[in-house]
């Protein structure tokens, strides 16, 4: 893998894993254009790895106050919005680990995608702000994550429609949606690492395994930034139409035989 594919991937992930249109099946096309299907696990990995910091660096804040006090609200916030998507995974890790390497229903999953981002803001602005989620709320999240799980199915997108859902205000419903993120990108490294060092590792220079983390890092940062104030004024109904247009082209050339 080259340093410029692995600019590119870390441009990929960073953006798409917290605008709402889906890092992993966008990662899943990115590999595909390049011919990097045998360059996976590892890079992955450190992708999320520079996906992860970002975030953090974003809410450093909030993450000294909850280990300073671990029993804060926040800290089972985070606990209970995590819940579900850590019972779906456990459940059936291997069934969407197999959808994952197929990508045979990648398109109709951009085209769900778009469905609940749609549907999500034709809702009313809500009113409510962080100090008034309650535990009700976060569960209620924490179970539109869980579908995440699917390759094309934007995590970012289905946690902020289902704040919407739940009468948060739009830049609360995605502050929350990143602040939710960290467990579960935590988590999904972490288990990555385990694989990685039970099976076989692709051999990729450290070079550019540097560039896409930090590549990743950066336009993760960006984009969470970007997402947080855009929703102050714009529609997700941009990002609806674009997963629509890239799902239906999926199938149209899954349908010819050329994807």
């Amino acid at each position: 893998m080259s340093k410029i594919e692995a600019f590119f991937l870390g441009v990929i992930q960073g953006l798409t894993e917290f605008l709402p249109i889906s890092s992993t099946g966008h990662l899943y096309l990115g590999r595909h254009l390049f011919g990097l299907d045998e360059a996976g696990l590892f890079l992955d990995t450190m992708l999320h790895v520079g996906t992860l910091l970002a975030v953090l660096v974003v809410y450093k804040h909030e993450l000294v106050k909850i280990v300073r006090n671990p029993f804060c609200k926040l800290s089972f916030l985070l606990i209970i919005g995590t819940i579900p998507a850590v019972i779906i995974g456990f459940l059936f890790n291997d069934f969407f680990d197999s959808i994952s390497k197929t990508g045979v229903t990648i398109g109709w999953e951009f085209l769900f995608t778009g469905l609940i981002l749609w549907m999500a803001d034709g809702i009313r602005n809500g009113a409510k702000k962080m100090e008034h989620i309650g535990y009700k709320d976060a569960f209620f999240i924490g179970t539109f994550q869980a579908a995440a799980i699917l390759p094309a199915v934007s995590r970012s997108g289905l946690t902020i429609a289902a704040g919407l859902f739940r009468k948060l205000d739009r830049e609360t419903a995605a502050y929350f949606s990143f602040l939710l993120s960290i467990p579960a990108i935590a988590g999904g490294v972490i288990l990555q690492f385990k694989e990685m060092f039970t099976g076989q590792v692709e051999h990729i220079s450290f070079s550019s395994l540097f560039v896409a983390t930090l590549t990743s890092a950066i336009f993760g940062y960006l984009a969470v930034v970007w997402m947080i104030q855009f929703l102050k004024r714009k529609s997700l109904k941009l990002f609806a139409i674009y997963v629509w247009i890239l799902g239906m082209t999926i199938l149209t050339l899954q349908a010819t035989g050329a994807f």
